[in-house]
Order: C-alpha cells, then sequence, then structure tokens
C-alpha cells in the first residue's frame, strides 16, 4: 500500500465545503484507505494501491470539483518523496518562526529554469535556498518584516504558472510524521 500526501490549493477553511470532514469525505469516498487531515488548509494523507500520481491528482480534483465545487488544484507527493526532502534537511540552523517563514512550493511539472532560478519581480523578502528536483519542490525564506513578502505568491506564479501549491516546512514536517503513524 502506497502512502500519499494530497495538497490542494486554493483551499479556504472558512468556506463550509473546504472543511477538513468534507475534505476526508471525498476522499474516502474515492476507496483511499487510511484518510486524514494536516492542519486546516488542504493537506490530506491518504493509502492507496495507485501508483500513478498524475492520475491520482486528475481524479481527486474532479471530485473534489463535483462533490464540493473546489476548483483548485491537487499536487500528490509521495511519503518516499517528503521523507526524502524532510531528510535533506533543505534550511540547516534556521528554524521556522514569526518572522522567518521556511516555505516549500511544490510544481507539479519540472520548471525549464533549473536551476537558475526567475530572479526578475522576486520580492526582495525571498531567498530561494534551493530546488529539491524529486519532490519538484522550490525551497524559500520568507522575511516577514519586509512588508515585500506579500507578493510572493504573485511571483511564484508569475514564475512558474498557476499549478503550483506552497506550504510551510512546518506543514510538510507534520504531514510526513502523520505518514509515518
Amino acid at each position: 500500500m502506497n502512502r500519499y500526501a494530497a495538497f490542494l490549493r486554493g483551499i479556504g477553511p472558512s468556506n463550509p465545503n473546504m472543511r477538513n470532514e468534507k475534505l476526508r469525505g471525498v476522499f474516502e469516498g474515492l476507496g483511499f484507505e487510511k484518510v486524514g487531515s494536516v492542519v486546516s488548509s488542504g493537506n490530506v494523507v491518504f493509502h492507496s494501491d495507485e501508483t500513478d500520481t498524475a492520475a491520482l491528482e486528475s481524479r481527486i480534483q474532479q471530485a473534489l470539483r463535483a462533490e464540493l465545487g473546489i476548483p483548485g488544484g491537487t499536487l500528490i507527493r509521495s511519503r518516499e518523496r517528503l521523507q526524502s526532502l524532510v531528510d535533506a534537511d533543505p534550511f540547516p540552523g534556521l528554524t521556522h518562526c514569526r518572522e522567518t517563514y521556511l516555505v516549500v512550493t511544490f510544481l507539479r511539472e519540472e520548471p525549464a529554469s533549473v536551476p537558475e532560478w526567475p530572479s526578475e519581480g522576486r520580492p526582495s523578502a525571498v531567498t530561494v535556498v534551493g530546488y529539491d528536483k524529486a519532490a519538484r519542490a522550490l525551497l524559500s525564506i520568507l522575511d516577514n518584516r519586509d512588508p515585500g513578502t506579500t507578493n510572493f505568491m504573485v511571483w511564484l506564479e508569475k514564475s512558474f504558472g498557476k499549478d503550483i501549491t506552497t506550504r510551510t516546512f512546518l506543514t510538510i514536517e507534520r504531514t510526513l510524521k502523520k505518514l509515518n503513524s
């Protein structure tokens, strides 16, 4: 049985159709096992015999749209990919805190500009520290003391398109812990 995390784009927990229990219900309705959620922003873990993650992403997104009216995207990463990302310690010596966010942006497709990242228009509050090819994840540090962080998502979408989703590294660690339990 394969263990996966689905990171859903555009989830607003205040929307009744986007609450964790409804999200879990869609996954359970698709026949997945050991479905769970991690924090309230569209992170769902599950087990499945399926191995084609692109097909899983499409199937889940179609069900979310049909059953809950959620138009955002679904990006899936296996437990092994997330474990490798965390084990690589991409933010050595840094701690996620109110002033400094350590963030992971998952991309659906491999970007053409690896390893040279777009810098045009990148907010000064953002430092790109690397790219994890196996997880297709851009790794960045946000300086929340700088008002330029508000432009981070705009810059990401302009640089990599809208088929992405961003989580804090802390959320990735929590998700992995849930997958390993």
